[in-house]
């Protein structure tokens, strides 16, 4: 068991829902639990070990793994073992070359496509790129940064997948019409690649949805360190978040 908890405020004791439950769970679970602002790690203020958890957004349990000298997981969102789910085509580029593809000189891109950034620091939202007037949403923007494209699809229905040591725990829907529902057999089948694969952590979020003519498609893979509950129940939450972070540092939790 970990001995307290470090949790992300955004100042005067404003949480996030995620850390509200988080914060709720662990008090019923009788673990101590400190509130920081992100200026404290930053600053390198807070005490920090491998039994005291740590949640908060992606960049602040990322740099609290660094203070620890833990090498931060890379991002796989779109993993080798899972390319057969997606149903479109996903390829990685960067902004220059998008800014190249849209301009009215160049101008490859002869259709819309979807684009976000890769890696866990989101440096601009994913959208929809259709036209050179699009590019506005890339100013100030690294023109090398990385980025993934794909083909433009219309997503239904939406759902995260809550996985911890290969069970599904809960399904949540987040987007799109609630009444329209993925394949279960899919996402089952698409998990046990993903395990087989080596590709998969001990807790992640898998997120699929339903596009055209009713197919269950891959929408991207969430590592489970730091990601959106959409109202998944407070203890299994707890227990995706505190597992995930024993596997990231090593620490075992019963």
């Amino acid at each position: 068991m970990i001995e307290s908890a470090l949790l992300q405020e955004n100042g005067n004791g404003r949480m996030e829902p995620e850390i509200c439950s988080l914060y709720d769970e662990l008090q019923m679970r009788q673990i101590p639990v400190q509130l920081f602002v992100e200026k404290q790690l930053l600053r390198k203020k807070l005490q920090l070990n491998k039994n005291i958890l740590v949640a908060g957004y992606i960049p602040v349990v990322l740099n609290a793994l660094r203070q620890l000298g833990i090498q931060p997981p890379k991002p796989n969102d779109y993993p080798q073992s899972l390319q057969p789910f997606l149903r479109r085509r996903i390829w990685q580029s960067t902004v220059q070359d998008i800014i190249r593809g849209f301009s009215h000189i160049y101008h490859p891109i002869d259709s819309p496509i979807f684009v976000k950034p890769c890696g866990k620091l989101k440096r601009f939202t994913g959208r929809v790129f259709e036209s050179e007037r699009d590019l506005i949403y890339l100013e100030g923007i690294s023109k090398h940064l990385p980025v993934y494209c794909s083909e433009v699809v219309q997503w239904l229905s939406e759902y995260r997948v809550f996985v911890i040591q290969s069970k599904i725990v809960g399904i949540q829907h987040y987007g799109g019409d609630p009444s329209i529902c993925i394949n279960e057999d899919i996402v089952v089948n698409a998990i046990a690649c993903l395990e087989e694969s080596g590709e998969a952590t001990a807790a992640y979020a898998i997120d699929f949805g339903v596009i055209e003519e009713n197919q269950t498609a891959l929408v991207e893979l969430n590592d489970g360190f730091s990601i959106g509950s959409y109202g998944l129940d407070k203890a299994v939450y707890t227990d995706l978040i505190l597992t995930r972070w024993g596997e990231l540092t090593g620490y075992i939790n019963n």
